[in-house]
């Protein structure tokens, strides 16, 4: 019988529990799923104890604004972009700054 991905995830998880690759493909895995909530619980604790792990943010925007939590997700993406501009991760920002616009509604025609 083939262990699922799943299965794998956690028993690495298991070895290496602050591991944040593992705890972001857990997250994916169980968004792949439909297990939001379980999905929501891995990225915000790699928000919360691993803020500089970056590809987070874009994906737990997206979950919040899935979830109707708006406000949140304008938060996400905010700090992303703070620790993506920092750390020079160019694509990572102009990734974030792109949903935080769509999401807010900017227009870049706007006199902002």
């Amino acid at each position: 019988m083939e262990i699922s991905r799943l299965e794998k995830l956690l028993e690495f998880i298991k070895n290496e529990p602050n591991d944040e690759f593992l705890k972001y493909a857990l997250a994916t895995e169980y968004l792949r799923l439909n297990q939001a909530d379980r999905a929501l619980a891995y990225y915000e604790d790699l928000v919360n104890n691993h803020p500089q792990y970056s590809g987070t943010y874009y994906h737990l925007g997206k979950l919040y604004e899935a979830l109707d939590r708006k406000q949140d997700a304008i938060n996400t993406y905010e700090k992303g972009m703070e620790i993506t501009k920092v750390k020079r991760d160019n694509h990572a920002f102009s990734e974030l700054q792109a949903v935080y616009r769509e999401l807010i509604g900017y227009d870049e025609d706007d006199d902002y």
